[in-house]
């Protein structure tokens, strides 16, 4: 344990309550985003939890252990939404999509988005990116707050290709790409047993098909199984519990959790958020008004497409009054003192110039893709398949090929 760290994650926190209390509070229970972020962020690095391991460990190692974790989190967040979703619906609440002014509308169901070929392409585009970039939407927020630096580079061009995204957003829509498509809610044709039913049989699925992948690799003899470091294991002491004690304290602040631990937390948060907010989780949207804010400080900010120009006017409104932002600001402080508990944050300048080549093509595809396709891994896969959209398996057949494409190129590149 270093006190001067676990000072620095006790200043964080204080930090953060006052940040919370001065919030506006006048449209949106923003304090609630700002908790529920903090959370998401301890939890996703303490477990060292993240959506683009899933494709990447599996592809380099042959280990699916994160996979399976996160087949569980979906899993265990579509049960929790069906009952929200049912329950809405039998006060008479419709998917949003459908719902006419005023109309009660079903939360969470925001994320339920057109399945088209801008679905597909988009979803590809951002798996390559998040291999390039070595994270994904919140993977990159989780980095920054681990000190990471690469990540401030990766969020600058992840913003780059969201404005660039925003710019062609009128294209996109109006194109053959999102016009052959179709909007599916899955209650609507299935019923809600019948669409639980169906998530849960694909899930399972894609579980047995990742062990036997497992399996496979192993005969292969190129399996590397994925080992805690020394530090992330817990200690086991001598059998005597005493609640003052570095044992203790390495035991509930810097004993890395499991995967499953991580999946088991982060589907009770999801839930929580569809349930207290009334919209699902997305992480993505903020990455373009970051970028925006700066090059608007620095005196960039002659922008003649409309698009950007009302982007521009959100921006000057201030940043901390976007719901989205604000929680993206709790999961990089929570990811933070996960690190600083723990004794081990640290500031990583470790790379060269090839690396920031391939961070900034990452940041710029993700931040397109994820425009592109309505969302990321955060909101378009997970967010739309829990909240059982059609689009989000699209999507997940898109950032798979994605992100076994960028992986094979990343592969080729580094080899060298």
């Amino acid at each position: 344990m270093k006190k001067s760290q676990t000072i620095a994650a006790l200043l964080i926190l204080v930090l953060m309550g006052v940040l919370a209390q001065n919030l506006d509070t006048s449209t949106t229970n923003l304090p609630l985003f700002l908790i529920t972020g903090l959370m998401l962020g301890y939890t996703l690095t303490r477990s060292r939890y993240g959506f683009a391991g899933g494709i990447r460990k599996i592809y380099f190692t042959g280990d699916g252990a994160l996979t399976k974790a996160l087949l569980l989190m979906f899993a265990l967040s579509a049960l929790g939404t069906a009952g929200i979703h049912f329950g809405a619906a039998q006060k008479g609440a419709v998917a949003a999509f459908k719902a006419a002014e005023g109309q009660m509308i079903i939360p969470g169901t925001g994320h339920v988005q057109i399945a088209s070929l801008a679905t597909i392409i988009g979803g590809i585009m951002f798996g390559v990116g998040m291999i390039f970039g070595g994270g994904c939407a919140s993977g990159t927020l989780t980095d920054t707050g681990e000190g990471e630096i690469k990540a401030l580079i990766v969020t600058f061009f992840f913003g780059i290709g969201g404005m660039l995204g925003i710019a062609h957003n009128n294209w996109w829509s109006e194109s053959v790409f999102t016009k052959v498509g179709k909007t599916v809610y899955l209650p609507d044709v299935l019923g809600y047993i019948g669409s639980v039913v169906l998530t849960l049989a694909l899930l399972g699925i894609l579980y047995i098909i990742t062990i036997k992948y497992e399996e496979k690799r192993k005969r292969e003899g190129t399996f590397v199984k994925d080992e805690f470091a020394e530090w992330q294991k817990p200690i086991k002491g001598d059998g005597k519990f005493k609640l003052f004690s570095s044992t203790t304290y390495h035991n509930l602040f810097v004993a890395r959790w499991p995967f499953m631990t991580g999946a088991f937390i982060m589907s009770i948060l999801f839930v929580f958020i569809i349930n207290s907010s009334g919209s699902s989780w997305g992480a993505s949207g903020p990455y373009a008004l970051w970028t925006m804010w700066l090059l608007d400080k620095i005196g960039i900010d002659s922008w003649t497409n409309p698009a950007l120009v009302k982007t521009l006017e959100t921006v000057r409104n201030g940043l901390l009054k976007d719901p989205v932002t604000v929680r993206n600001i709790g999961i990089i402080f929570g990811s933070s003192v996960s690190m600083l508990l723990a004794g081990k944050f640290r500031f990583n300048f470790h790379f060269n110039f090839k690396d920031v080549v391939f961070y900034a093509i990452g940041g710029v595809l993700m931040g397109y893709g994820a425009r592109v396709a309505r969302g990321c891994n955060v909101g378009a896969l997970y967010s739309g398949i829990c909240n059982f959209s059609l689009s989000g398996w699209v999507f997940l057949v898109a950032i798979t090929l994605g992100g076994i494409l960028g992986s094979t190129i990343y592969k080729k590149a580094f080899s060298k």
